[in-house]
């Protein structure tokens, strides 16, 4: 199992358009922060999480090569501009047409943004296809199988994702863009070697967990390791690090997590 982190930032990205002088050391790599989305190998699937707006550049910088199916959490901008992107993909596949998966409402806002990529077959050569199907509570691939969980995010709801790898029975939580985590969602990702939690600055969001809450949500949860994700500028990587409990840490763009 492993999964790399394209992206780490919130939905203006880090350093933001006209980033406030004085606020985050940018001398630190990992105070740079592209949109959010992680690409995770599982048995030898490869499975793309999101699509942000950087995604060709993430691509381009972690050499992804392949993608056998691709999970949209929800419809918001900095998870889905993206996805033209995944043209170089559907072309490299037998039939070249990429299997997405997201809620009922993620899979309208795919036909309302990328009308000329849904179909049975590319439009024209080198164009994105994509065969829509609404994420079921549990999804069978060769790698082994993802479990989803809905989680509340302000007037929407997200896909929370939990992968458990054939063979091995390793397993990652992903639970993004969520301003909590419910029970059922916690009883789900326990066991996983590995959590990843949204946790977006240190005072409080309509709709997204705090530092302090998706802690908490962490050491309830109790994984050997958990990271943070999607961050605004109001977090800097060492000064917050440093501050965490042990198993506990921030995530950042190129790293790279394997068990």
């Amino acid at each position: 199992m492993e999964v790399i982190f394209l992206g780490t930032g919130t939905s203006q990205g880090v350093p933001m358009i006209a980033q406030p002088p004085g606020t985050l050391d940018f001398a630190n790599p990992r105070n740079w922060r592209t949109r959010c989305s992680i690409h995770v190998i599982m048995g030898g699937t490869r499975i793309q999480v999101d699509a942000a707006q950087e995604f060709r550049l993430q691509c381009l910088r972690e050499d992804l090569r392949e993608i056998d199916t691709f999970i949209l959490t929800h419809g918001h901008a900095d998870h889905i501009l993206g996805m033209d992107d995944l043209r170089r993909f559907c072309d490299q596949i037998p039939g070249h047409v990429l299997p997405v998966y997201s809620t009922s409402a993620g899979l309208e806002r795919i036909r309302q943004v990328y009308p000329y990529a849904v179909g049975d077959q590319p439009a024209s050569k080198g164009y994105p296809c994509f065969g829509l199907k609404e994420m079921p509570r549990k999804l069978e691939l060769p790698g082994g199988t993802i479990h989803s969980v809905l989680l509340p995010h302000g007037s929407v709801e997200v896909l929370g994702l939990v992968f458990e790898e054939k063979g091995t029975g390793k397993k990652l939580a992903y639970y993004c863009d969520c301003k909590e985590v419910s029970d059922p969602a916690r009883a789900l990702a326990r066991g996983a070697e590995l959590v990843v939690l949204d946790g977006l600055r240190p005072h409080a969001h309509p709709t997204h967990m705090t530092i302090d809450e998706a802690v908490a949500v962490a050491q309830a949860i109790n994984a050997p390791q958990t990271y943070l994700t999607h961050m605004t500028f109001q977090v800097d990587h060492d000064a917050t690090e440093a501050k965490l409990p042990e198993n506990i840490g921030l995530a950042y763009d190129g790293l790279r997590v394997k068990w």
